[in-house]
């Protein structure tokens, strides 16, 4: 009776998001240009492969005459297109086997897509991975290609057009799968720290550990704003002190996880698993508060490689080396997390319920792990390049970080005729650039030096620094040990150099001055012309004075010196003279007017007695 009541939880605990859940089907454009079938139908997008997020791909299709549901591999032909020609999208038919297989024999046998055509009518589904007992195929991890769900109308209507000889031309648009409304993506990532659930855990470490770099970089240049989720159920009201809940939940039946092992008796609960949960929850918020969100990822990271559950290392003091380790508070954290055996709710826990709930476009999430990109599902495999291109269609166009630019996720189309874009080959410089959305003609920033064009027909470099890539576009000739240039720093047109004639651009041809008579035109003088200047000389031992363009001797030359300094020297004596005259005639002329002026208001010490009374004897 207890291991049926285990599994009747277990059932319930897994199921209980799909009962009461609404599940979105994420959606993307098939437009058909086919005379007989053209428009713009729906397909479904296969949670497996590598979706074109922000693309397109166009090919033509192809519906074998054998092994129509492509349970088997195509040993005895080849979907591979030849150069030049389209890419092929293999239609089969819904039944038999997996859709993962189905796509792994289509990758196989060279094709660059698969659709699916439905075997029923019935609103499109979402193609997804086998369940458990096959979850651990070997090629489950390498599809690369994209897949789709159509309707069996859609499907049938194909296959007519096909029999009756016409090419059918398919264009897979991935454009508008993703909202992309403004310069940053707003993601979440939807986990479970349990590592013990086989291939799927695996897979979803593996991707953490790949995809922490790109994560971190976006977010700490505020490209991105990310929040990892947790999943938890709850108990029924019925079986809350029941054995099975006790070991699966917290708080009294209000987190419940599954048992790790799916065995009560042995390992680790999955209580342990909702605490562990709870922390990594409670890590991000306390990393969030002291604006380091990122630190999430190295401590998602290390506690996988450091805390495995399979060497019993699963426990709290583990966790707390990690966090120490990456110089978190862990009293904040322990704050957090709370009391997980009291009779109370948990707010972060509780929050994490409430979010499971679809808003909007975006259905309930109900499978592990699962991304969320602009509040749309992301459906494909979990890959870094896959994840990556995802999230760089989420941008606005034009606003793409440079991450989005890298080799890791670029087409790949400027190899070929240089994807149409405009060139200098002597340069090295190109406007084509491959972006995860195909490419692009944008002319180029290189050296610090801008050009300006429309990026097909022309780029031209502009700014102070233009001359140092490919001298501008101007000409430039070394000779005889000299170099001159047409180009100008400070002007966008190019300029012939002093001594040269031409357009600046193709040619520049010297100028001879002594032919055209431009210079060295004195009857002593001679003239020979070099490669941008000339030469000019004088006959007679003569001197030549380029200022004047004239010939003297050098005799005078040294008598015009002389005479120069004698002029120096006698205006210097002058100087002195003057300055002599100034102290010593001058100022003794001044002197004397002043001591006449004084005289008249007050006595002198050379000045006599003058009487101021007659004597007595006149009287």
């Amino acid at each position: 009776m207890g291991e049926k009541l285990g599994i009747l939880l277990c059932v319930w605990f897994m199921l209980w998001g799909f009962c009461v859940g609404r599940f979105v089907v994420e959606k993307n454009s098939l437009r058909v240009t086919s005379p007989s079938l053209k428009g713009a139908y729906e397909c479904a997008i296969g949670n497996f492969g590598v979706p074109q997020y922000g693309g397109t791909m166009g090919g033509i299709v192809v519906y074998p005459k054998t092994n129509q549901k492509a349970c088997k591999s195509f040993d005895d032909i080849s979907f591979k297109s030849k150069p030049g020609g389209l890419p092929t999208f293999l239609l089969v038919d819904r039944g038999d086997c997996y859709f993962t297989l189905k796509a792994w024999n289509a990758q196989n046998g060279g094709a660059a897509a698969i659709l699916v055509a439905d075997d029923r009518n019935e609103p499109l589904i979402t193609m997804d991975t086998p369940e458990e007992e096959k979850a651990d195929a070997d090629y489950l991890q390498n599809i690369t290609i994209p897949s789709a769900l159509i309707s069996k109308s859609v499907g049938d209507s194909i296959k007519k057009a096909l029999a009756s000889g016409e090419m059918v031309n398919i264009n897979l648009d991935w454009t508008e799968a993703l909202p992309h409304p403004d310069e940053r993506v707003e993601y979440e990532f939807w986990t479970n720290s349990n590592d013990e659930c086989g291939p799927k855990c695996d897979s979803q470490i593996d991707f953490v550990k790949n995809f922490k770099g790109a994560a971190q970089i976006l977010e700490k240049k505020g490209y991105t704003q990310f929040t990892p989720h947790y999943i938890t159920w709850y108990c029924p009201e019925a079986f809350i002190l029941s054995k099975q809940c006790k070991s699966q939940c917290i708080n009294h039946g209000r987190y419940c996880a599954p048992d790790p092992e799916q065995d009560f008796s042995r390992g680790y609960d999955g209580k342990d698993v909702v605490v562990q949960n709870l922390r990594q929850a409670c890590f991000y918020k306390v990393a969030n508060e002291s604006g380091k969100p990122w630190l999430w990822w190295d401590y998602v990271t290390d506690f996988a490689i450091r805390c495995p559950m399979n060497e019993k290392k699963y426990t709290e003091e583990c966790s707390n080396h990690v966090i120490q380790s990456l110089g978190v508070d862990l009293k904040e954290i322990e704050k957090c997390v709370g009391d997980p055996t009291a009779d109370v709710d948990n707010p972060v826990l509780k929050a994490e319920q409430e979010s499971q709930i679809g808003k909007g476009s975006r259905g309930d999430v109900t499978i592990l792990p699962t991304l969320v990109i602009n509040n749309r599902q992301y459906r494909g495999k979990l890959d870094k390049v896959a994840v990556l291109k995802a999230i760089c269609a989420g941008f606005e166009e034009t606003t793409e970080p440079a991450i989005c630019l890298s080799e890791d996720i670029e087409t790949n189309e400027c190899l070929n005729n240089n994807g149409g874009c405009w060139q200098d080959k002597a340069a090295n410089v190109t406007a084509c650039k491959d972006t995860f959305r195909g490419r692009v003609c944008e002319c180029p920033l290189v050296q610090g030096v801008k050009f300006v064009g429309d990026g097909y027909t022309y780029c031209e470099a502009s700014g102070a620094l233009h001359c140092g890539i490919n001298n501008g576009g101007c000409w430039k000739k070394t000779q005889d040990g000299r170099t001159y240039s047409a180009c100008v720093d400070d002007s966008k047109s190019c300029k012939c150099p002093p001594g040269f004639k031409g357009d600046g651009v193709h040619t520049c041809e010297d100028v001879d001055e002594c032919k055209e008579r431009r210079a060295c035109q004195c009857p002593e003088c001679s003239c020979k012309n070099t490669w941008g200047s000339y030469e000019c000389s004088c006959s007679y031992g003569l001197l030549y004075m380029q200022e004047h363009d004239i010939c003297i001797s050098k005799a005078n030359t040294a008598v015009s010196w002389s005479f120069v300094w004698i002029i120096i020297l006698g205006l210097a004596a002058a100087g002195v003279g003057g300055y002599a005259v100034y102290k010593y005639r001058i100022r003794r002329y001044m002197d004397s007017e002043i001591r006449a002026i004084m005289a008249q208001y007050m006595p002198l010490d050379n000045q006599g007695e003058v009487p101021n009374h007659l004597p007595h004897g006149n009287v």
